[in-house]
C-alpha cells in the first residue's frame, strides 16, 4: 500500500508532490495525460498575483500571498524563469476610484506590501503606452511573471529525484474508501493508499463527491488568449489589469518571461470539461478589450491563440485540506485564479497536514536543488563555447525562431520525466513556440524524438494519446 496518491500532475499536484517528497513516504502521482502540465497549468496568464484581489480571510488570499512570498527562493532552487515586473490595475472613470481604493485596502488587509494608487503624469512614467483614458492605477510592485511549464516541470522533476513515482496516461475512474485508506481504480489498474490528494482540476468535484457527503460543484471557465511575437514584448513592462468584475480580472496585457506579449483571457462558463477551442467571437473580445487599456497594442504581431479552463467552485474559494467526513482524503479543489501563484503555498500546506496525519519524518537526504536545461539563446559566447565543447549537439540549431539546439532537445528527452512528445519538447525547450509555430523545426524534432526514444516515427504524437503526427511513410520507407 502507498502512503499517498496524488491525482493530477498540474502545478498544484506537482507542488504538493514536491513538498511530500521531503518526507519518508511512498508517493505516487496519477495523471491521465502523457506528461505533467497538460491541463490548466499549461494554458493560463503565466502571472504571479501580488494578492490584493482576493477577499481578506479567504484561502485564496492567504495562499496567494504566501505563494508569492515563496516564489523567489523556489525559482532560485529549482532554476525556472521568474521576474517581479509589478502589476497595474487601471481605472478609466473617476467614479470608480472608490473601487481602486477598496483593492488597496484589501492589499493591506492581505499583507501585500507597497501597494499604492498612482495618478497624473506618473501613470505615463510607469507605462507610456497606456490609454489616455486611464485616470488612476493601483500599483503592486510584488506582482510577477513566470513560465508555468518550466515551473511545473521543475517541481515534478525535483519530486521525482526525491522518490515520487509518476504514472502517466493513467486516468482515475473511481475511488472508494477502505478500512486502511482508499482504493483508486484507473485505466491502468488499481492502487491503494492511506491518503489521497485530490488535485484533479476541473474534475476535482467528481472525486470529492465519491467519498464525501459535502458535495462540490466545479464549473469550467474558459479563457481565450492571444500571444504576440517577441518584437511586441517591450510594449508594456508591467502586467496590466482592468478593474475586476464578477467574472474575473478582465482582459490583461502582460509581457512574458520569454519576451513575448500576451493578451487575455475571456471568461465564459461552460459545461464541457475538455472544451478548449478558440473562437472568432472570443478573440475579437480579447482584441477589443485589450485596446481599452492600450489602444496601440500591436495585435497584428499575433503568432498564435489558445484557450484554457479554470476550475471554479460555486462557493468562490479554494477547497483545501482534509474532508470533514473522509479521513485521509485531502482536497486541492476549485483552484482557479490565483492558483498558479498559490501553488507553492498549497503544496506546503497539504504536505504538512498529510505528514502530521501519517506521523511521517523528514528525509535526511532530501535534494532541494535542480538545474534546468541550458538555454543556448540566453547563453554568453563563453557559455556557448563551453556547452559545445562538452557536447557538439549544442551547436546544431534545430528551432531557428527560438534558437533551440539539438543538445537542448536531447537533454529534454533524457532528463528525469523527460519529454515523450512534440509538445513535451516544446514545453521544456520552447522549440516550436516561436513565430513559425514549429513550421520549420517539427520534422527535425520528430527525428530526434524517434531516435532517442527508439520508436517508429509513426508512433510519435503531438501530445500523447491518439494525437499521432504521421499517418504513413512515402518513398518505400
Amino acid at each position: 500500500m502507498l502512503d499517498v496518491i496524488v491525482i493530477g500532475a498540474g502545478v498544484t499536484g506537482c507542488a504538493t508532490a514536491r513538498e511530500l517528497s521531503r518526507y519518508d513516504l511512498k508517493v505516487t502521482v496519477l495523471e491521465k495525460e502523457e506528461d505533467v502540465c497538460c491541463g490548466t497549468s499549461k494554458a493560463n496568464s503565466a502571472i504571479i498575483h501580488a494578492g490584493y484581489d482576493a477577499e481578506p480571510g479567504t484561502l485564496k488570499a492567504r495562499m496567494n500571498v504566501l505563494g508569492n512570498q515563496r516564489m523567489d527562493a523556489l525559482a532560485e532552487e529549482l532554476d525556472f524563469p521568474f521576474q517581479r515586473n509589478g502589476s497595474l490595475v487601471l481605472c478609466f472613470d473617476e467614479e470608480n476610484l472608490p473601487g481602486l481604493e477598496e483593492l488597496r485596502e484589501r492589499a493591506e488587509a492581505n499583507g501585500v506590501p507597497d501597494v499604492r494608487i498612482v495618478t497624473g503624469k506618473e501613470i505615463k512614467e510607469l507605462e507610456p503606452n497606456l490609454s489616455p483614458e486611464v485616470k488612476a492605477v493601483l500599483f503592486a510592485p510584488t506582482g510577477g511573471i513566470v513560465c508555468p511549464f518550466k515551473m511545473t516541470i521543475a517541481l515534478a522533476e525535483n519530486s521525482y529525484v526525491n522518490g515520487v513515482d509518476y504514472r502517466f496516461q493513467t486516468a482515475v475512474t473511481d475511488i472508494a474508501r477502505t478500512d486502511g485508506g482508499y482504493l483508486v481504480s484507473t485505466s491502468r489498474g488499481t492502487f491503494t493508499a492511506r491518503c489521497v490528494v485530490n488535485a484533479a482540476g476541473v474534475y476535482a468535484d467528481q472525486f470529492n463527491n465519491k467519498v464525501s457527503a459535502h458535495k462540490l460543484h466545479i464549473t469550467p471557465r474558459k479563457g481565450e488568449y492571444i500571444l504576440m511575437d517577441k518584437k511586441a514584448g517591450s510594449f508594456v513592462s508591467h502586467t496590466i489589469f482592468q478593474q475586476p468584475t464578477r467574472l474575473g480580472k478582465g482582459i490583461l496585457i502582460t509581457p512574458t518571461v520569454h519576451g513575448n506579449l500576451l493578451a487575455g483571457p475571456t471568461a465564459e462558463d461552460i459545461t464541457d470539461k475538455e472544451e478548449v477551442s478558440t473562437t472568432g467571437e472570443g478573440l475579437a473580445q480579447v482584441m477589443e478589450k485589450a485596446r481599452l487599456s492600450a489602444e496601440k497594442i500591436p495585435l497584428s504581431m499575433a503568432i498564435t491563440s489558445f484557450s484554457g479552463l479554470r476550475a471554479c467552485e460555486e462557493k468562490g474559494d479554494f477547497v483545501l485540506g482534509e474532508a470533514e467526513d473522509a479521513e485521509g482524503f485531502f482536497n486541492a479543489a476549485g483552484i482557479d485564479s490565483p492558483g498558479l501563484s498559490s501553488a507553492p503555498a498549497i503544496g506546503l500546506f497539504l504536505a504538512e497536514e498529510i505528514a502530521a496525519r501519517l506521523k511521517a519524518g523528514k528525509k535526511a537526504d532530501f535534494i532541494s536543488r535542480r538545474k534546468d536545461i541550458p538555454c543556448v539563446a540566453e547563453s554568453t559566447p563563453e557559455e556557448m563555447e563551453a556547452l559545445i565543447a562538452a557536447d557538439p549537439a549544442y551547436g546544431n540549431v534545430i528551432c531557428r525562431c527560438e534558437t533551440v539546439t539539438e543538445g537542448e532537445i536531447i537533454n529534454a528527452i533524457r532528463r528525469p520525466l523527460g519529454a515523450k512528445s512534440l509538445d513535451g519538447v516544446k514545453r521544456r525547450t520552447r522549440a516550436g513556440m516561436g513565430r513559425c509555430q514549429s513550421g520549420f523545426c517539427a520534422p527535425r524534432v520528430m527525428e530526434i524524438l524517434s531516435r532517442e526514444l527508439q520508436i517508429s516515427p509513426l508512433d510519435l504524437t503531438k501530445s500523447g494519446g491518439k494525437s499521432c503526427l504521421l499517418t504513413g511513410m512515402t518513398g518505400g520507407s
